[in-house]
């Protein structure tokens, strides 16, 4: 079976526009031969998507809280490089894996099935590592399959003929592990359901609440925890997302942010004087990060065998 709904087609055709993938970021230089610059990985000297003064960093915001959530992050990051580091949002996930593939990014925080796409499609990226929130914690984080807190649904069957909120066709929590649960229980994702899109975890988590536009749906553990409009019925550990950067760069700066971004904590951030580290907010979203490397991603790249899904093809 091979997940492609219409919706699917239309955000992967989106991406092809180089101009939506990040508002306001240069695109790279290019070589003479005419060949972006980017493609040249591994060089001494290397190449940014900017220039050498500056690091893009790529993500899609998951919640409205998202920019808030990477400032101090992007603030530590700037001070130990000396470069100046820019904050920008992809109109989606498709837009972030286009943008990626251009050289327009330098670092990212992708989710695990967005930088297998990228990586699939020739992006030349590797991950860093994966942000926990708490101590102890191991990278990762839930798939919650929800409904709203009065409904009679128990289970992933019990989606059957209903309005299911997904958050983005290339979404890994919010629709890869989903469709590949309710495949597991019985049910199409193509044809036993009717797809809604909400683009945004907390979007999805507000839809199912509400029981209008989704009657039941998916999104990340983070967004499910803080709506008391809907309860869990299912839930699947998904690899931890992972914060990568371009194998563009420099060689001295890709080691400087390997040793920078592999095993960071909130209180390293806090010492190094950076404003909005010390706070409740931060420490809710960030308490360290954990190595990972591509074969982490494995799990994904089995799900996505599994259900021939058109978003994992290179």
């Amino acid at each position: 079976m091979k997940l492609r709904p219409a919706r699917i087609a239309a955000a992967l055709a989106g991406a092809t526009m180089l101009t939506v993938a990040l508002v306001g970021c240069s695109s790279p230089a290019s070589t003479d031969s005419g060949e972006p610059a980017a493609a040249a990985s591994g060089s001494p000297d290397g190449t940014f998507a900017v220039d050498e003064n500056t690091l893009v960093f790529g993500v899609v915001p998951d919640s409205v809280d998202t920019e808030t959530n990477y400032q101090p992050l992007m603030d530590y990051v700037a001070k130990k490089t000396g470069k100046s580091v820019e904050y920008h949002e992809s109109t989606d996930y498709a837009a972030l894996i286009e943008a990626a593939i251009a050289g327009q990014i330098d670092v990212a925080s992708f989710s695990g099935f967005t930088y297998v796409t990228a990586a699939n499609n020739g992006a030349a990226l590797t991950p860093i590592s994966s942000i926990i929130t708490k101590e102890g914690q191991e990278p990762g984080y839930y798939s919650q399959a929800i409904v709203p807190t009065g409904s009679e649904i128990t289970s992933l069957d019990g989606f059957a003929g209903k309005k299911v909120c997904f958050v983005d066709p290339s979404s890994t929590s919010g629709y890869l592990f989903p469709s590949y649960k309710l495949m597991e229980a019985g049910v199409d994702p193509e044809t036993d359901i009717t797809p809604v899109f909400a683009g945004k975890h907390d979007v999805s988590v507000t839809k199912v609440g509400e029981g209008v536009e989704c009657e039941a749906g998916f999104a990340e553990d983070s967004e499910v925890a803080q709506s008391d409009m809907v309860k869990v019925v299912d839930e699947t550990m998904v690899p931890g997302a992972p914060i990568v950067m371009s194998t563009t760069l420099p060689d001295d700066l890709r080691t400087q942010l390997d040793e920078l971004l592999s095993e960071l904590t909130t209180d390293q951030i806090v010492e190094a004087g950076i404003e909005g580290a010390d706070s409740d907010g931060f420490r809710s979203v960030f308490y360290a990060t954990t190595p990972v490397d591509d074969a982490y991603y494995d799990t994904i790249r089995d799900i996505c065998e599994k259900t021939n899904a058109t978003q994992c093809q290179g």
